[in-house]
């Protein structure tokens, strides 16, 4: 008998933005399967929808190939419905200061979009097949409309303009992820699969320290945001209620992208 939940990937699910959209997913009865490079938080090893964890050094490709594999091989012929690239890395130097193009390392900016930029699109294409499935997957007792599945990338506020402590390799890593979103959504339509991305603001995760209090006052709601209404957004476009929406970026800034 096959599995009745619906089944999303996840990347970077340890902490954060992560953490909380795993969370989200598995309160809606979703079956999640994740990797990060730390382990997940010992209180999760209970959740029964979180079945399997992976960890994965995303930053190497032959580690995500793996990952790719393992996943593939859990799922087995039943259908993926929703993966949700997360991971993303934004080194900082040791003394605070912002790395940009004429103080950082260049091996670093490679690091980083081999994490931010290449792992989605490896993700993306090593779990193509299952995504296609879950776009065809008419669920039982359910009316003869596909469940559906879709694709959402996390990009970022920076990758639209200068941000004060994001670096230009995170920054730039995120505005190219945008644009492989759009190119995805044309690509992975033939297949059914939509290919949407959320942009976070300022959102309040263990990454943010007192230097981002300032940005408050750049914010139209004048808070930071929680991690749980980036996992909300992140939700939302993958059910079947959004399934004509694709190629969309939406941003959960608290309006400071319109700034």
């Amino acid at each position: 008998m096959s599995d009745p939940r619906p089944t999303v990937v996840l990347t970077g699910a340890s902490r954060g933005i992560g953490h909380a959209t795993v969370q989200r997913f598995s309160n809606e009865g979703w079956q999640v399967i994740t990797c990060s490079r730390d382990d997940i938080p010992e209180h999760c090893k209970r959740d029964p929808n979180w079945t399997h964890h992976i960890p994965t050094d995303l930053s190497d490709a032959a580690s995500v190939a793996s990952f790719i594999e393992d996943a593939n091989e859990i799922l087995g012929d039943r259908p993926l419905h929703a993966l949700v690239n997360n991971a993303a890395v934004s080194p900082k130097a040791s003394f605070s200061e912002r790395l940009g193009c004429l103080n950082g390392d260049i091996a670093s900016w490679r690091g980083v979009f081999e994490l931010n930029f290449f792992t989605p699109l490896s993700l993306c294409r090593g779990l193509a097949q299952a995504l296609g499935r879950g776009a065809r997957d008419i669920r039982d007792g359910e009316d003869d409309k596909p469940f559906g599945a879709a694709i959402v990338n996390i990009t970022s506020i920076a990758g639209h303009a200068v941000h004060p402590f994001a670096g230009s390799a995170y920054s730039t890593s995120k505005s190219a992820l945008s644009a492989l979103t759009r190119e995805m959504s044309v690509e992975f339509a033939q297949l059914g699969v939509r290919v949407n991305a959320v942009a976070p603001g300022e959102i309040a995760t263990e990454m943010i320290g007192p230097e981002y209090e300032p940005l408050i006052t750049r914010i139209p709601l004048q808070r930071m945001g929680e991690a749980s209404e980036v996992a909300s957004c992140v939700f939302q476009l993958c059910r079947r209620d959004f399934s004509y929406v694709t190629g969309t970026e939406v941003f959960v800034t608290g309006g400071q992208h319109l700034y």
